[in-house]
């Protein structure tokens, strides 16, 4: 192959990011445009329904309710994504400002921080958002707060890291011979350097976060009934397994297609 035809040849991407980022554009799909094509009402309970199989209205069948299954997931899909999201947009956005600080200024500034991120570091992370749930209980600013707590350290510590090797390199010394201000250099040779590093762990953030308000979901101190969260979806349809198991598998298999699809997607490379 001759080098102008490698070069009009379509980038691909690896098998694992493409699986990854099909599992996920799918989950995006049911939860956006599934109520589009079959209205309805998560909320709404018919008890002649209760536990019957799927239908037109109701392709995933109802719950212990009588609630449409497949309107909860819908909802439920939109609810955690959106949370885990806020909570990384806002977790990334405080560890680079202050991994940046922090390694530009050294001295008690690092400390400080440094100090207050291993700290939050040694405690367990669920703990953590357990106690924000104490003082906002049941609530997405509850997760959002406590997801962010939690979340900010990692983003932190890496762009800390990455930061401080940048800004001793003989590039970065010359730009500053030059007259260039931190702004530009920011820019231009620290951005560069941390944005994979950025996105890879906001990939697995996001699907931390999710898993952690499933998880807390399932023990019955995360979302409160009647939100369609999955994990509180999980926990209800838990003991009518028998009766209703399409609507217990729909939840947990969409939690399980998301967070493998997020995971592929943070943790393949390029080739």
């Amino acid at each position: 192959m001759s080098t102008a035809e490698l070069y009009t040849q379509p980038a691909r991407l690896p098998v694992a990011r493409s699986l990854g980022a099909s599992l996920v554009i799918l989950v995006a799909a049911v939860a956006l445009i599934g109520p589009l094509l079959i209205p309805g009402d998560p909320l709404a309970q018919s008890l002649l329904k209760a536990l019957s199989g799927p239908e037109a209205t109701a392709p995933l069948g109802y719950d212990h309710l009588g609630r449409s299954v497949f309107h909860r997931l819908c909802a439920a899909l939109m609810l955690s994504p959106l949370i885990a999201l806020a909570a990384v947009l806002t977790a990334g956005a405080a560890g680079l400002i202050l991994g940046t600080l922090s390694a530009a200024m050294g001295g008690w500034v690092d400390t400080v921080l440094t100090t207050l991120a291993d700290a939050l570091l040694a405690l367990p992370g669920l703990l953590l958002v357990l106690i924000v749930l104490a003082m906002v209980p049941g609530t997405a600013t509850g997760f959002w707060i406590g997801l962010s707590l939690v979340l900010w350290v990692e983003f932190y510590r890496l762009t800390r890291a990455a930061t401080r090797e940048v800004l001793v390199s003989p590039s970065v010394e010359a730009a500053r011979l030059l007259g260039f201000r931190a702004p530009y250099i920011f820019r231009t040779h620290v951005w560069p350097e941390i944005a994979p590093l950025m996105l890879t762990t906001a990939a697995f953030g996001i699907a931390t976060a999710i898993m952690a308000i499933a998880a807390l979901g399932f023990v019955h101190v995360g979302m409160r009934a009647p939100t369609p969260e999955l994990g509180l979806m999980m926990v209800e349809l838990l003991p009518y397994w028998r009766e209703a198991p399409l609507a217990l598998l729909s939840p947990a298999i969409a939690t399980f297609a998301l967070l493998l699809g997020l995971t592929l997607l943070a943790g393949s490379r390029e080739t």
